[in-house]
Order: structure tokens, then sequence, then C-alpha cells
């Protein structure tokens, strides 16, 4: 918990989008009824969910481009230290949430094990966590050049491995043949893999962790743009022009290394970001500079405080209402069926995850008004 720091309206609104978003994305009220745009591209593709993550880690650079500037100072080691510390706790926190409640429960209230051999290892904090910590010490210790250069050179690096290293006889860039679940399946086993795609296969796997770094640094960059001394409508305008050339670069790739979130390739890296840009642009043109925001941008701006706070409240939460048993469902299937499929599957599932989204925002407030502000 800190004091209240200085703040960027635009950037603290960009984050509270994305964060709204996401939950809205994560906890509809049944997965059986959900919008198109609010579900991910099944493979190859992109639909604005596919946007929300790449998003936050575009947020976490933004944010670093303020803080690295204290670290200037720091030693070699003081720097890796913290680095190390916010990276492990990082990832500890997507750890830990993943296994909670750490206990199987049925409907009918019985217990059983959820024993660590059976917990997923890699996730969506983690994805931050290493993506940080990589972005962050690459910054620190190569420098600016350094770093934009190896970025640069990550992305058509990634696209060989993905090319050359997939599983022999199948399509490297196919579910099953791609590489970046053949390293996690040698480095961890099934066990400790997402199976959501009926297969053991994790999106936020160890490889594809390397071309999200870019997603950061891309954010670490826009950071350090935004707050030099220049024009204000020039620079939004740059963001919005590189922007779009980022957004068309990415479609040209696309037709050699397809766009897909769940390998997070290079050419969706270039799509995000781009989108990022021109989003954030388009933030700084509506939000008065040195000025009130209007309302629809304070409430974004309330829940970009304290994003990580947010996010891991209404993890938790869900996991919750999914784990307690309510007659013959879980809490949350019960709340849906009961209190919104009335008003039509689609939208009463709709409506219960902007509500849900919406409590969470309501915790982001009062943590604002306290000015507690929480982060690693």
């Amino acid at each position: 918990m800190e004091t209240k720091p200085i703040r960027f309206g635009a950037l603290d609104v960009f984050r509270g989008l994305t964060i709204i978003f996401m939950i809205i994305v994560n906890s509809p009220g049944n997965w059986s009824f959900v919008y198109g745009p609010l579900l991910h591209a099944e493979w190859h593709g992109f639909t604005p969910t596919d946007l929300v993550f790449p998003s936050f880690l575009f947020a976490v650079g933004t944010a670093m481009s303020f803080t690295m500037k204290k670290w200037s100072e720091l030693s070699g080691s003081e720097a890796g230290l913290k680095i190390a510390k916010r990276t492990a706790l990082l990832f500890l926190f997507g750890y830990l949430m993943y296994w909670y409640p750490f206990f199987r429960l049925d409907l009918a209230w019985n217990f059983s094990a959820f024993p660590i051999s059976e917990t997923r290892i890699f996730g969506v904090l983690q994805r931050i966590a290493l993506a940080y910590g990589i972005a962050a010490a690459l910054l620190h210790f190569v420098g600016k050049k350094g770093t934009y250069t190896l970025v640069l050179v990550s992305l058509p690096v990634y696209w060989i491995i993905l090319e050359k290293f997939g599983v022999a006889g199948l399509d490297p860039l196919s579910l099953e043949g791609n590489a970046v679940r053949a390293l996690d399946l040698k480095l961890i086993g099934a066990s400790h893999m997402y199976m959501g795609e009926g297969i053991a296969f994790d999106p936020e796997g160890l490889l594809s962790t390397l071309p999200s770094v870019a997603n950061v640094v891309a954010g670490y960059a826009t950071g350090l743009f935004i707050q030099r001394d220049r024009n204000r409508k020039n620079t939004r305008i740059d963001l919005l022009l590189l922007g779009t050339s980022l957004f068309f670069v990415a479609f040209v790739w696309d037709l050699a290394f397809p766009i897909n979130k769940k390998l997070w390739t290079s050419s969706y890296a270039l799509l995000t970001i781009g989108l990022d840009l021109a989003i954030l642009g388009v933030l700084m043109g509506l939000l008065p500079h040195d000025q009130k925001l209007p309302a629809w941008g304070q409430f974004f701006e309330t829940a970009g405080k304290n994003p990580l706070a947010i996010y891991l409240l209404s993890e938790i939460a869900l996991i919750t209402l999914y784990t307690l048993p309510a007659g013959t469902s879980s809490t949350w299937e019960w709340l849906y069926s009961n209190g919104f499929a009335w008003m039509g599957a689609k939208l009463g599932s709709f409506i219960m995850a902007a509500l849900f989204a919406l409590m969470c925002w309501g915790v982001g407030y009062w943590m604002d008004k306290k000015r507690i502000y929480w982060r690693v």
C-alpha cells in the first residue's frame, strides 16, 4: 500500500478500460451464451477480446516508463533484486490464484484434495510477471536502444522457431503440432498445463512469452514518448499514424505468419501494439490535458489506479462463486439461472458480467478514496 502518486490521466483511463473489459470477458453468467466479440478467436484470427491481455501488458510497460526513472541511482544488484522480487511475487500470486481454494468441492459438499502435482504452472499473471521481468532487466542492464533492437529481432526469430521446431509430421502452427506446446510438455508435463482446448496446451506457455515482451517494451517506449515536452496534438497524431502503420504491417505478415493470440504470434504482437497506440492516441484527443476528466473518464481512471488489486479480486471472487455449491449447480450458475436468464440467454449473461465488473470497480473506488494503491 502506498500514498497517492502523481498520475497521468489518459494512461489510467487506458488501464481502466482494459481491466473492466477483462473482467467482463472473464465472467459471463453462462459460458454457453456469450456474444461473439466477447470470445477469443478459436485459433487463427482476431476478436476484440484478443486485445485485452496484450493491452494489460502494454499498460504494464507504460507504468514502467514512470517508475524506472527512479532506478538510475540504484546499483546493479539493487535493481536486479527489485526486478526479481516483483517478478517472483507476481508469478506466485498467479500460481496461487489458479490453485485456490486449494481443495476440490463437489455439489454434494464433499471435499477432496487438490494436489500440487495437478496445479497449472503458467497463466495470465505468470506471463505478466515473466514479460515484466525480462523487459525490466533488459531496459535496465542493456539500455533502451539495445532492448528495442533485441525485441525487434525476437519477433522474426520467434517465427522461425515456431516454423522449424514444431512436432514432426504436424502443422507447426496447429494446436497439436506447435513448439509452444511441445516445450511445455517437456518442461512441466501435461498435468501442469491448461486443458481448456481439449488437450494439454497453455496459451500462456513459456516459449510464447518471448513475443509478449514486445508488448511491454512498446508500452514503455510509448510512455516515454508521451512524457516529452512537446506539442500534445502532434503526439497523438504520431501515435495514431504509428499504430495504423503497425496494424497494416501485421495484416501483411498475417499472410505468412497468421495472427493467433493463443500462440502469441509476432503478427499478433504487432497488431495489438498498433491498436493500443491508436487507442491511446484517441484517448489523448478525447481527454483534456491538465483538466478534470469527464465523468466517463473518471470512471475508468478509478479502475486504472488499482488494476492488479481489482483483477485479483475479480478472479478470487469468481473462483469462489464457481466453487460453492447451490443446489444442483454452482453459486455462480444459480445466480445466472435465477437472476439474469429471464432477460435473454446472452443478454442476461452479459449483464451479469457487467454488474460483476461494476462490483469490482466499487472496491477500486473505495481504495481510491482511501488513497490505497496496491502494487508489488
